[in-house]
C-alpha cells in the first residue's frame, strides 16, 4: 500500500535515529525553504588570485562616487577589492634604505639581508623591496626583487633577516653586496589560534627579537625632553611610541632627522634619570610583560581585523593594534595605503562606526592613549561626532570613556536598529547615543550570555544573533535562548580553548539564514558550519541544519547582489603577491551562483545529501483485529517489506541519489537495500526496491556537478512481513 513519508523541517540530533522518527537527523549542503530540504546554491572565486594568509576580516561598502569596495584582511595584508581585482592598501610600519644588503650561496634559495642596525622585523612578517642595485657574484638581478613581496623566513639576529627565493643561487655566490630599500608591513598575527600552558609565557623582561637598538648621542639629564640618536632611520616616526634608555622608558610622537619630538619623560611606570652619551635606547613600542616570565595559561589570539567605513574612509584597525583609514574617493586609492589615524588609540580590541551619530568607537582599548601599558580590555572610547582624531573630552566636543563591569574583557560589538550591542564574555550592554552631555548611555542587557568570538554575532531585522560558550541567543528587546537541535553536535565538538576567535557569523538574507562557522575540537581551522533558518524556525519548531563548508569571514548581498565569503586553504601556500609564503592562502568567492564550485578556472560538483531517523511499521487495528495493512508510524514490531517508491522533486536538474539504509535494531549498522542505491533522474517515475528491514532511513544525496534539487513527498510501497 502506498504511504506518503513527511518529515519536519530541519535537523535533530538530540535524540538517537530510531527515536526521530519524522524528522531528519544529518545533512550537508543543505537548506530548508517552505519546509521542505534542497541543496544549497553553488559558488564561484571572485578574481583570479588567491590571498597570503588567513583572511580574518571582511567589509562591503558604496562610496560617494558609486564605486563598490570590498576590504579584506588577512593575517599578512590588507586588501581593497574592486572590480575583479585585489588592490594591497597594506600600511608601511617602517622604511629603511640599506647598502651592502645582499649575501647568497651557489645552490642555495636563501638570501641573507643585513641592516646597519637592529631592524625589529620577525619570521613571518612581510616586506616589501625596491631600489635593487646590482650584486657582485650573483646572478639574481632587479626582477628577481624589485616590487616584490616576501615573507621573512628567519632573523638570524637582530640585524639580519632572510628570505627564500622560488629558485637557487646558480652565482658563486654575494657576500655584503647590493643595495636595496625595505618597506616592513605591520605585523597583524598568526593564522590560527593558539594556547600554551606552563611557566615562561611571558616576555622574560619584554626582550623581543628583532628589538631596535642605537646609542644615546649626547648626554641628558632628568628633564631634557630633546633626546638625539646616533642613528633613527629605523625608529617609527608615526604614531605615540616608545623608547627604554637603562631603567627608563619614554614616549615620543615623532622624528626630526636623528631626534626624537613629543618626548615624554618617566612613562609606563619608570622614573625620569640622567643618560650619559653613547647609553644604549630600545625601541620598546611593540614590548609587552615587563619583569618576570609568567605561568599560567596563554591563548595567543590569531591576527584579526575589525572593518568599517566613515563614508568614504575605510577603517581598519589591527587586533590589539593600531587603527588606519583609507580614503577610497581619492583619484589614485588603489596605488595609495592605508595610513595610521593620529591621535586615535594604539591597542584596542575591536572597533566600529556608530549611525546615526557618526563617532569611531573602540573598545577594550588604552586609558592614557599611545600608552601600550594601560590597554584596558573593558575600557570604551569614542571619538568627537565625525571627527576621527579627536578623543580628549573637551567642553566643547563630544568624545568620551566608558567602563564596562561585568565580564573580563570586550570581545565584541555590533551595530543594532537603536543601539550598539556591546559583549564581554559574559554579558551583553546596550550602547545608545543620547547626546549631550553623556553622548552615549550604557545599559546591560543579559547576563551570563557572553560573545564566543569578536566575529560570531550579527543583526538583521532589529534582532541580534550570537554563538556563545553557553549556547546560542538572540536579543530583540528581551534576552532569549535560542532552542537548538544540534546543539550537543556543536558544543561536544568544538575547539573553544583555541579556537574561539576563529567562529565567525554569517547571514544570508536572501534565504533567511545565519550560519556560524567553527572549527571542531581537534582542528586549528575551521571546518564546519550550523545555521539557523529565522523565516521558518517558531518557538515550537527551530530549524537548524549542520555542514562541511568552512569559511573564515562572510557578508550578506546587501552591496553586492550575492553573499561573498573567505575560505582559507592552510595546506596550500601559493599566492599570488608574496614570495615565501608559508602560511596558506585565502581564496574569495561569490555564493549562490549556479550549483557547482567554480575556483580556478576548474568546475566541481558541491555534494548534497540529507538522512532521515529511522521509521517503522505496525499492522492498523480496526474494531480490535489487524487489518494486514501497513502503518508507517509504527513501533517496529513488524518487518517492513519496501517493494518501490515513488520519488517526489520539486524541481531537479542532473541525477539525484536515494539510498535505503536497512537494519532491524537500533544497535545495527544501517546498509544500503540490495538493489540501491537507487540513481533518479526527472523522468523516473517509480523504483523498484525490494527492500526489507524493522527499520528503514531515507538518504537522498547528489554526487555529481551541474546537478540540484528540491525534495517533495516520496511514497512508499509497504507492507509487514513477519517479526523476523
Amino acid at each position: 500500500m502506498l504511504q506518503k513519508i513527511r518529515f519536519a523541517p530541519g535537523i535533530n540530533k538530540q535524540i538517537t535515529a530510531t527515536a526521530a522518527e519524522e524528522q531528519w537527523i544529518d545533512c550537508d549542503n543543505v537548506r530548508f525553504r517552505y519546509g521542505s530540504p534542497e541543496k544549497i546554491g553553488g559558488w564561484s572565486q571572485l578574481g583570479t588570485n588567491h590571498l597570503t594568509g588567513a583572511g580574518r576580516g571582511l567589509h562591503h561598502f558604496v562610496n560617494s562616487l558609486g564605486r563598490k569596495y570590498a576590504i579584506i584582511g588577512t593575517n599578512r595584508i590588507l586588501y581593497a577589492y574592486s572590480g575583479g581585482v585585489f588592490y594591497d592598501i597594506h600600511p608601511i610600519k617602517s622604511t629603511t634604505t640599506l647598502t651592502s644588503a645582499f649575501s647568497t650561496t651557489n645552490g642555495s634559495a636563501v638570501v641573507t639581508i643585513t641592516f646597519s642596525s637592529s631592524h625589529n622585523i620577525n619570521p613571518g612578517d612581510i616586506i616589501l623591496l625596491d631600489n635593487f642595485s646590482t650584486i657582485t657574484d650573483s646572478d639574481f638581478t632587479s626582477s628577481d626583487f624589485d616590487d616584490k613581496k616576501f615573507m621573512v623566513t628567519t632573523t638570524p639576529t637582530t640585524s639580519t633577516l632572510t628570505i627564500t627565493m622560488p629558485s637557487n643561487e646558480t652565482g658563486s655566490g654575494a657576500t655584503t653586496s647590493g643595495g636595496i630599500r625595505v618597506q616592513h608591513y605591520y605585523p597583524v598575527g598568526s593564522a590560527v589560534q593558539e594556547r600554551g600552558f606552563g611557566w615562561g609565557l611571558g616576555s622574560w623582561g619584554g626582550e623581543a627579537a628583532g628589538a631596535i637598538t642605537t646609542t644615546l648621542n649626547g648626554a641628558i639629564n632628568d628633564s631634557t625632553t630633546t633626546i638625539v640618536l646616533t642613528d633613527a632611520s629605523l625608529f617609527p616616526s608615526t604614531g605615540t611610541n616608545f623608547i627604554k634608555i637603562g631603567t627608563e622608558e619614554m614616549s615620543y610622537t615623532g622624528v626630526s632627522t636623528n631626534t626624537l619630538t613629543g618626548v615624554t619623560r618617566g612613562v609606563r611606570n619608570t622614573t625620569a634619570a640622567s643618560h650619559s652619551d653613547g647609553a644604549t635606547i630600545t625601541n620598546t613600542t611593540d614590548f609587552v610583560a615587563w619583569g618576570e616570565a609568567a605561568s599560567g595559561d596563554l591563548v595567543l589570539e590569531p591576527g584579526m581585523w575589525s572593518l568599517d567605513n566613515l563614508g568614504d574612509k575605510a577603517i581598519c584597525l589591527i587586533h590589539n593594534n593600531a587603527c588606519f583609514s583609507w580614503d577610497s574617493s581619492l583619484s589614485n586609492a588603489t596605488t595609495t595605503r592605508a595610513a595610521i589615524i593620529t591621535n586615535a588609540p594604539t591597542a584596542s580590541r575591536h572597533m566600529l562606526v556608530s549611525t546615526p551619530d557618526r563617532h569611531l568607537v573602540f573598545f577594550g582599548t588604552e586609558t592614557t592613549i599611545g600608552d601600550i601599558d594601560t590597554q584596558d580590555d573593558m575600557f570604551i572610547r569614542f571619538s568627537a561626532i565625525e571627527d576621527i582624531n579627536t578623543y580628549t573630552p573637551t567642553a566643547t566636543n563630544d568624545a568620551g570613556t566608558q567602563r564596562l563591569a561585568d565580564g573580563s574583557r570586550i570581545m565584541g560589538a555590533i551595530r543594532g536598529r537603536d543601539a550598539i550591542y556591546v559583549y564581554t564574555d559574559t554579558a551583553l550592554f546596550l550602547m545608545r547615543f543620547v547626546g549631550q552631555p553623556f553622548t552615549f548611555a550604557f545599559t546591560q542587557a543579559g547576563t551570563n550570555c557572553g560573545l564566543a568570538g569578536q566575529n560570531a554575532v550579527v543583526e538583521v531585522d532589529g534582532a541580534a544573533y550570537w554563538f556563545s560558550e553557553n549556547g546560542f541567543f538572540k536579543y530583540s528587546g528581551n534576552l532569549e535562548s535560542l532552542p537548538c537541535l544540534v546543539e550537543d553536535h556543536v558544543f561536544d565538538d568544538i575547539n573553544l580553548d583555541s579556537g574561539n576567535q576563529m567562529i565567525s557569523a554569517g547571514l544570508n538574507n536572501l534565504f533567511g539564514e545565519i550560519s556560524w562557522f567553527y572549527p571542531t575540537t581537534n582542528s586549528a581551522v575551521v571546518n564546519r558550519v550550523v545555521t539557523y533558518n529565522y523565516f521558518d524556525s517558531s518557538p515550537q519548531r527551530p530549524v537548524w541544519t549542520i555542514g562541511t563548508l568552512s569559511r573564515t569571514m562572510w557578508k550578506d548581498s546587501a552591496v553586492f547582489g550575492k553573499p561573498h565569503a573567505l575560505e582559507y586553504d592552510a595546506d596550500t601556500d601559493t599566492s599570488f603577491d608574496v614570495v615565501g609564503n608559508t602560511e596558506g592562502r585565502t581564496t574569495y568567492y561569490e555564493h549562490e551562483t549556479g550549483t557547482d564550485q567554480v575556483k580556478d578556472a576548474t568546475t566541481t560538483a558541491v555534494t548534497a545529501s540529507i538522512t532521515s531517523g529511522d521509521f517503522d511499521i505496525t499492522q492498523r487495528v480496526a474494531r480490535g483485529a489487524t487489518t494486514g495493512t501497513a502503518d508507517i508510524r509504527g513501533d517496529g514490531e513488524f518487518i517492513m517489506k519496501i517493494r518501490r517508491f515513488i520519488p517526489d522533486f520539486l524541481s531537479q536538474t542532473g541525477d539525484a541519489r536515494v539510498t535505503l539504509n536497512l537494519r532491524n535494531f537500533s544497535n545495527d549498522a544501517a546498509a544500503s537495500s540490495t538493489l540501491g542505491p537507487f540513481t533518479i533522474t526527472s523522468s523516473t517515475s517509480k523504483v523498484d526496491t525490494r527492500a526489507r528491514a524493522r527499520a528503514i532511513a531515507l538518504k537522498v544525496e547528489n554526487t555529481g556537478s551541474g546537478q540540484n534539487w528540491k525534495l517533495g513527498t516520496f511514497r512508499l510501497d509497504t507492507q509487514p512481513d513477519g517479526r523476523r
